[in-house]
């Protein structure tokens, strides 16, 4: 037979049955690859012995390298196999590759390299937005800023508001190839917060810094709009270090 019919149950996927097989195949091999348990270079054993070994159908393998070949951290040859990429070649900003990132510790470097992203991006978008805006645009900001509010970005809820802020600021822009970022940001924003109280709730309150931020977006005035978003995104980076902290002095 073509696949293998066993139990789906592997240990590598264990914690993950909820998703389809393939997709969490792909996020458990992309984590470690990121992780570096999987370094460039890494060949995989081939398809029939690599699925005999994870317990999933050659067609779920199949699907999960495809996955990650088209986020760039896979390469697949005929009678060459399936290799880890370089990095340089990683979609580092894909959405699911940032989640992966996060769900394998992500370095300080990396923290710090996604802050910096941010900080040459949203200062400009935010900038632009202040120039750009709709009526109806600022008045989707405030009802998200109410809901963050409401529910507190420990929560779901919160977060997902926190992201739509960040992503109508870049929709307020109206630049085309900038908007192609929008999915990034918010992915950042999201996994940024999340990664800051992992052992405690935020240090401090955000919510004054956005609110600053959409008052200056809605009065046009663009260097305010630039400004605030340099405060929120340096108050953010300053909270991820203190986590960073922690987790350096947690015991083992």
């Amino acid at each position: 037979m073509d696949d293998h019919d066993g139990p789906q149950d592997s240990g590598l996927l264990k914690g993950n049955l909820n998703l389809r097989l393939h997709s969490s195949l792909a996020r458990e091999l992309g984590r470690r690859i990121l992780s570096g348990e999987f370094p460039p270079g890494h060949l995989f054993p081939g398809e029939i012995e690599f699925s005999h070994q994870l317990d999933l159908s050659r067609s779920a393998l199949r699907e999960a390298f495809r996955i990650l070949s088209a986020k760039g951290l896979v390469e697949s040859r005929p009678k060459a196999g399936t290799r880890v990429t370089d990095p340089a070649r990683w979609s580092r900003l894909d959405p699911d590759v940032l989640a992966w990132q996060f769900a394998s510790e992500p370095s300080p470097a990396f923290l710090r390299d996604l802050f910096e992203l941010r900080m040459i991006v949203e200062p400009a978008a935010a900038a632009a937005a202040a120039a750009r805006h709709t009526e109806e645009q600022t008045r989707q900001m405030a009802d998200a800023l109410d809901e963050m509010t409401t529910h507190g970005l420990s929560t779901e809820q919160g977060r997902a508001a926190d992201q739509r802020f960040h992503s109508l600021i870049i929709e307020a822009a109206r630049n085309q190839l900038l908007s192609t970022l929008s999915s990034s940001i918010m992915a950042a924003v999201a996994w940024t917060t999340i990664f800051k109280q992992r052992r405690r709730a935020l240090p401090r309150d955000p919510m004054p810094e956005h609110r600053a931020l959409h008052t200056a977006i809605v009065a046009g005035d663009a260097e305010a709009a630039r400004e605030a978003m340099v405060v929120l995104i340096d108050l953010a980076l300053a909270d991820t270090e203190i986590s960073m902290r922690e987790d350096e002095q947690a015991p083992a």
